[in-house]
This record gives C-alpha cells, sequence and structure tokens, in this order.
C-alpha cells in the first residue's frame, strides 16, 4: 500500500483505527458526527480490492456513554443482516445446490400449499414472492420458534401475485431464505454463515449471537416508537400488513430472546469491518482471503434485475436484484451508478458492494437514525468515501 496509514490516536482521540490518506474525510465526518452527538457509537470499514484502507471506530457502546466503543464491538445490524442471508443463497446456488429458477417448492414440498407451487426461488432473492409478511395471528415468540415461523410461510397464501412486483419481505426474508439453506445443505443459517462465510473471510459476523459475545455487544439506542396507523394508510394494504405481520420491534433487540433467535433477516451481529470482509467476496469477483466462494458467474446474477418499480411496502422505486438492492439514484443519491449492490438497516446501517471499483463499503452504528434508506449520516459517509475514491481516479 502507497498511502500511509494515519492513526486515530495521533490525529483525533474520537476516533479510532486507521484510515489512508485519501479517506481522512471519512475520519472527519464520523468524528463531527461523534462530537455532534448525532452518532453514539460506530464503525467503518472501506475494503479496497483487499485491503481494509478505512478501519475506523469511536463512540459509546451504552446510552449511558459509560463503555466505549471498541476495536471488536458489535452490534445488531437489523436488515443489513440480509446480505449474509442472501451470501449464504449465492454459496449454493454457485455450488449448484439451490437453483434460483426453480419453485421453492422442490426444496420444500410444504410450501406449495395455497397456490404457490410456482414461486422460484429468486422471487423470494427479490421479494417478489408475496410473502411480505406474516398472516395473523403471529407474535415474536412466534418469530423466535424456527418450526413455526417456517411452517405459517409454507402454509399462506402470497398477498400478490408473485414476480409481478416486490414488497419488501421486512422478516419474512430471513426465514425463507434460511429454510432454504437449511433444506438444501443440511445446516441452519446460523452454521451455515459461520462455517462457509465467516471462517473463511475471517469476518467478525455472526446470525444472532454467541453468548460468549454477549458482553461486546453495543446497546441499540432506538428513537422513541411511533404509535397508531399514519393517516390516508390502507389498514388491508400491503404496508400495514406486512408491518403487523413483521413483529420484531426495537424493545426486542438485545434481549436474550433475540440473541439467541436465528433471524435471517435482522438480528445479525456484526461491525463495519467484519461486513467489509465478508461481502467484499461480491466487490472482488467470488474471492476473499484467499477463497474463491463464488464464481464469476454467480457474481454476476447478483445483477440481474428482478423488480424495477415502486415497493409495494417501501414506498420508493427499488431495482431488486438476486439478493440485493441495486445502485439507482432514485433511491441512493450519492451512490454512483454501475455494478454495485448494496442494503441497509434500520437506523442506517449499511454494506455496498462496488465491483466496478473493487470497493466494500460498510458502517454500523447504536444510535438509530431517521430515514428509510439509510440515514443522512449514511449518505455523507457514502459521499465522503466516493469524494476520496474520485480526488485519486
Amino acid at each position: 500500500m502507497s498511502e500511509r496509514l494515519s492513526s486515530g490516536v495521533e490525529k483525533n482521540m474520537a476516533v479510532e483505527g486507521t484510515s489512508t490518506d485519501r479517506f481522512e474525510p471519512v475520519r472527519a465526518a464520523l468524528s463531527a458526527h461523534l462530537e455532534a452527538g448525532e452518532e453514539l457509537g460506530a464503525s467503518i470499514a472501506v475494503d479496497v480490492d483487499g485491503v481494509m484502507e478505512v478501519d475506523l471506530w469511536g463512540g459509546h457502546a451504552d446510552e449511558a456513554r459509560t463503555v466505549p466503543w471498541h476495536r471488536d464491538t458489535l452490534v445488531s445490524m437489523w436488515s443489513t443482516t440480509k446480505t449474509l442471508t442472501s451470501l449464504a443463497a449465492l454459496v449454493l446456488i454457485d455450488r449448484g445446490a439451490l437453483d434460483p429458477n426453480r419453485p421453492v417448492a422442490h426444496y420444500w414440498p410444504e410450501f406449495a400449499a395455497r397456490g404457490k407451487e410456482h414461486i422460484e426461488v429468486r422471487h423470494v432473492l427479490a421479494h417478489t414472492s408475496g410473502l411480505s409478511g406474516w398472516e395473523q395471528p403471529f407474535s415474536v415468540e412466534d418469530l423466535y420458534d424456527w418450526p413455526t415461523a417456517s411452517a405459517r410461510l409454507a402454509a399462506q397464501a402470497p398477498w400478490w401475485e408473485p414476480g409481478s412486483a416486490s414488497g419488501y419481505h421486512v422478516q419474512t426474508q430471513g426465514q425463507l431464505v434460511g429454510e432454504l439453506v437449511r433444506r438444501v445443505s443440511g445446516r441452519t443459517l446460523r452454521e451455515f454463515v459461520g462455517t462457509e462465510i465467516a471462517k473463511p473471510a475471517q469476518a467478525d459476523v455472526q446470525i444472532g449471537a454467541r453468548r460468549a459475545d454477549w458482553p461486546r455487544i453495543a446497546d441499540l439506542v432506538a428513537p422513541s416508537p411511533l404509535s397508531g396507523i399514519p393517516a390516508g394508510v390502507d389498514p388491508e394494504g400491503i404496508f400495514m400488513r406486512t408491518l403487523i405481520g413483521s413483529p420484531a420491534r426495537d424493545e426486542h433487540v438485545d434481549t436474550p430472546q433475540w440473541r439467541s433467535a436465528e433471524l435471517g433477516a435482522v438480528n445479525g451481529h456484526g461491525n463495519a469491518r467484519g461486513m467489509a470482509r465478508a461481502l467484499s467476496v461480491i466487490s472482488r469477483g467470488g474471492r476473499v482471503n484467499g477463497h474463491r466462494l463464488l464464481s464469476a458467474e454467480t457474481v454476476d446474477r447478483v445483477f440481474e434485475v428482478q423488480a424495477d418499480g415502486v415497493d409495494l411496502f417501501l414506498g420508493v422505486p427499488v431495482r431488486w436484484g438476486m439478493g440485493y438492492a441495486l445502485a439507482d439514484e432514485r433511491t441512493m443519491p450519492h451512490m454512483p451508478t454501475g455494478r454495485i449492490c448494496f442494503w441497509v438497516g434500520r437506523g442506517g446501517s449499511i454494506v455496498m458492494m462496488d465491483l466496478d471499483r473493487r470497493v466494500t463499503f460498510s458502517y454500523t452504528m447504536n444510535r438509530v437514525g431517521e430515514g428509510l434508506l439509510g440515514s443522512e449520516r449514511t449518505h455523507s459517509y457514502i459521499k465522503h468515501v466516493y469524494q476520496a475514491l474520485a480526488s485519486t481516479d
């Protein structure tokens, strides 16, 4: 590496870790957000073709600001978890164990009930299956019970014509993809991610959280919950059915039940470094840490557009590829166009994979920010990353 790594100890006590000179504005942005109190604790990583040019962290792991955010601090990542779950599916697709164009029922026969026999694996990966939430009654305790949650989805009818449009599968996608992983690999999603992704990538990421790691998990601090149904929203529409049919809420995060559960859509735990390492396999054409997890052909499949239009739940245009959203200025204004895929978690966490530049950017935090697809902080960091990259092109 030709650029000098700067030390957080030397330059700013609020931010620790290392970054190359060209990414100094990213460090400054993190420092500014911490000093303004907009961030409580956070980590940022930028992997450039296998070199971690940015590995920063700072702030506190608790709302009382008594516990510093350390290098190995973890945090519950909400929907950024889906990037790991989709990667597990891609690994199985690459091995020929899972075919995205085959019906889900080929692998999971019970799933064929109620007119779902033609729903394909790719529909699940692209949020177009029509199963964006569980039919009521369905509780968070049901969500925590894997056999119950899977059986309920297998037994219900789709809420719209599968494949015709996307409707973000807020909490069901982890169950649907996770059940496929179980059926074809014989292992739980948690086990598969741990042995087939985290271990070869040497990435500090996991679905749920091992009890031994609980002491290093930062508290997730969320704003006051919304009450009531927003004015003008159809209580029988896809948005409300999905919201009500996705029972996990902020108050469930950081509980023993949450950490012990296997929720492939929402309860992954990690930090920016770990996520950048794990997902850099896509940015780098299928290789990570000396291991080939995916072929170039499988990576290309990520960019096969499965849906392109206003998402029935999110209410904004999203271009869905195979397991990931694809760069679109309508959705992410500071993200350039090109071969870029990504997804975000509630509050602002993100992993984005830029194949044109072989760059992987990740951000995790514990103060939940406002915004549908990333917070103002998320977009600020993306802007600074791409300004730094453009300055040295």
